[in-house]
């Protein structure tokens, strides 16, 4: 057989799905392991894209998106971070992983490296490697008041053959933020050092402290070197939709609509006009599932910060927990065990990069009553560990 090309065949399988495989589906299993709520996406919203099909929008479209859903793109950034952005700086994309996908595509060729703010959700890396690049991991540290970036680790990583910074804020799997204040030195070190940054904001509505989180945006001017990728998956509960959007420099528009085409000729007809919908009518929604993830934190926060085994801590964002267990040297096999024996799934650590062997990501997007099962469940599986 013909060989493929070596950045695809050396590539792992993601660990994530190494678990979640072994049992997906299986309504005896707690599933804690992928980054989605528990909650179907609302009536609302449903209703929306059956009554867009019905009205026969079930045809190629504008590779960039739809006019309808364009517009409340930038009503929404007007609404909530104050700002008007151009027209062409909004590209509809299939998915907030098609947006940085794009964002890659432009950026990295063989040879090249971004520069990762980690712990982080692998399909970066493994997006980076597809293109031939390498991924340079600059971990948060981790203190007694919570997960910190030291801004001359990252700026030390970069070299020459660096093109980009990658920062996810609200993170996965920590919940790291990055204050705006700290945002500006990245965006001041890139503009001197001549380097993109590809801010992943996906999570920017489920936030504990704040109504949204900080956005690059908010600081940058319109032609930077900034791509802010956005999905309506997580605050919207849209995560089988596939539907984002991608912020870019206005020049690129043309590019965008290219690499749009080539990737999967623009997100899905009907579903842009219910994303179009959520963004404009679901505030009521997204508001409940704030308060919800909230409860479910505390609920994780209250069983799993008092154990003896187990260092937590609180997350000012997203809606996962990320606790490091004493004396865990194999995650996923430990992983693996707790679906297997314990019936509950979480991710192994080490999927996020290197030097999380010892922790675990579990979302608690879920239920009170589900959270409460799975924490006995965990708490069973550490006394046999």
């Amino acid at each position: 057989m013909p060989t493929v090309r070596k950045a695809i065949s050396d590539m792992q399988t993601q660990r994530i799905g190494e678990v979640s495989r072994i049992a997906i589906g299986d309504p005896d299993v707690i599933p804690l392991w992928f980054g989605e709520p528990d909650l179907d996406t609302p009536e609302f919203i449903r209703r929306a894209a059956i009554d867009a099909m019905q009205a026969g929008h079930t045809r190629y479209v504008n590779k960039r998106g739809i006019p309808e859903l364009r517009q409340a793109i930038l009503d929404y950034t007007r609404t909530h971070f104050g700002l008007d952005l151009e027209p062409e700086r909004i590209t509809v994309t299939a998915s907030g992983m098609t947006a940085i996908l794009m964002a890659t595509e432009t950026l990295v060729d063989n040879g090249d490296n971004v520069v990762m703010v980690a712990p982080i959700w692998p399909n970066i890396f493994y997006c980076t490697q597809t293109m031939g690049g390498e991924s340079r991991y600059v971990r948060l540290d981790s203190t007694e008041t919570g997960w910190q970036l030291d801004l001359d680790k990252l700026f030390d990583a970069c070299d020459e053959r660096t093109k980009a910074i990658f920062i996810a804020s609200p993170s996965n799997p920590t919940g790291w933020l990055m204050e705006p204040e700290q945002q500006q030195e990245v965006l001041d070190f890139c503009r001197k050092r001549g380097l993109w940054i590809i801010a992943d904001e996906v999570y920017h509505r489920i936030v504990y402290d704040r109504p949204v989180a900080p956005s690059f945006l908010s600081i940058a001017e319109p032609d930077d070197a900034l791509y802010v990728v956005h999905s309506m998956s997580k605050a919207w509960c849209m995560t089988g939709w596939r539907c984002g959007w991608l912020v870019h420099p206005a020049e690129l528009g043309d590019k965008m609509g290219d690499l749009s085409g080539i990737n999967n000729t623009g997100a899905t007809s009907f579903v842009q006009h219910a994303a179009a919908v959520a963004l404009r009518d679901g505030e009521e929604f997204v508001a409940h599932g704030v308060e919800r993830c909230r409860r479910g934190r505390d609920i994780v926060h209250q069983r799993l910060g008092g154990h003896d085994r187990i260092t937590l801590a609180a997350p000012k964002a997203a809606f996962y927990a990320f606790p490091e267990i004493a004396g865990l040297t194999d995650d996923l096999a430990f992983a693996k065990q707790l679906v297997r024996e314990h019936r509950v799934g979480v991710a192994p650590g080490s999927a996020f990069g290197p030097g999380n062997e010892g922790f675990l990501r579990l979302c608690f997007a879920k239920s009170e009553a589900q959270l409460s099962q799975a924490m006995d469940r965990i708490e069973a599986g550490l006394d046999r560990l």
